[in-house]
């Protein structure tokens, strides 16, 4: 159990830091994919956040995004004025914050890392986020994610048709094909 508890903890104890107060609630279904987030904690696949480690210029960053939604790396490229961007491998997500994909949070690494709303989720009342787990989540309201990343929004969405933005069996950090 201490293994579960570890990085729920670091994300419980970043929280706090950051005087955000939402309570963490742990469930025996997974949060693995967007699909089984929108069914474990009762809301829709738009409210669940995917938090993927991007490499800009080999230098970690956040991308927020709306479940429904895939990120893309063009645009991250531009805003952020790199010449690279790629996802980061889950085994280097593990070994630098030890969160597991499925699990990812959007708080709780080693430092600050920049991060990249998608403006997207600014239509809703509250998002769910992964707590370190795939069994552990939170709910926030966009502009509070904001605040306790220190992130920008914008659009960083990929531009595709309805067709291609199936969530089912997308892990909820990995919305690349």
């Amino acid at each position: 159990m201490k293994e579960l508890l570890d990085p729920v903890k670091r994300v419980r104890e970043h929280l706090e830091e950051a005087g955000c107060s939402v309570a963490i609630r742990v469930t025996e279904d997974t949060i693995f994919t967007v699909e089984d987030a929108s069914r474990a904690v009762g809301a829709p696949p738009e409210e669940i956040l995917k938090s993927l480690v991007l490499f800009a210029d080999e230098r970690p960053v956040l991308a927020l995004m709306s479940g429904i939604n895939r990120v893309d790396l063009k645009k991250i490229k531009r805003i952020l004025n790199v010449r690279k961007v790629k996802m980061a491998p889950p085994e280097w997500v593990f070994d630098y914050s030890g969160f597991k994909i499925g699990g990812v949070p959007p708080v709780g690494y080693p430092e600050r890392l920049p991060a990249l709303l998608d403006e997207d989720m600014f239509s809703y009342d509250v998002v769910w986020a992964a707590a370190g787990t795939d069994h552990a989540f939170f709910s926030v309201s966009p502009e509070e994610l904001r605040r306790i990343t220190g992130g920008v929004s914008g659009n960083i969405k990929r531009d595709e048709s309805p067709r291609e933005e199936s969530t089912e069996g997308t892990p909820a950090e990995e919305s690349l094909p």
